[in-house]
């Protein structure tokens, strides 16, 4: 239990410290903001971004909403930009052009990270218990 605890205080700390990070990275000037910009971070969990063909598919995309790449901050994060007059045709578009993330979401890959850690434990576990028996067994 502890170390549960401690997991999710260090992932919320790893959190708070990106959204520090992505804040001082992305400066806005006056003119930005005055000539209707709109500014989001895409994130992907799992590094999709880093695959060329991926991130050019996914800005591909992106542009039907109007949004164009500013920057790349590593293989988990780019930032659009949009004028906001872009947003006129958001209801025609077949996805959220308001997405911040694309691949899975960060819930369902941490369940998937546990799933699988337990079911590794459980496995481990079978093992030594079937070589235990084996060796009591002789």
């Amino acid at each position: 239990m502890v170390a549960g605890a401690a997991a999710g205080a260090a992932a919320a700390a790893a959190a708070r410290a990106r959204q520090e990070e992505e804040e001082e990275m992305t400066p806005y000037t006056s003119a930005d903001l005055t000539e209707h910009w709109e500014f989001k971070i895409l994130r992907a969990v799992t590094g999709r971004f880093r695959n060329p063909v991926v991130l050019h598919a996914i800005l591909a995309e992106e542009a039907r909403a109007g949004w164009t790449l500013l920057e790349k901050f590593d293989d988990t994060r780019v930032r659009l930009k949009r004028p906001a007059s872009a947003r006129a045709g958001d209801a025609l578009l077949d996805f959220d052009p308001h997405r911040t993330w694309v691949g899975i979401s960060p819930t369902r890959f941490t369940i998937l990270v546990v799933i699988a850690t337990l079911c590794g434990i459980t496995l481990l576990v079978l093992l030594i218990i079937g070589i235990l028996y084996a060796l009591g067994g002789r």
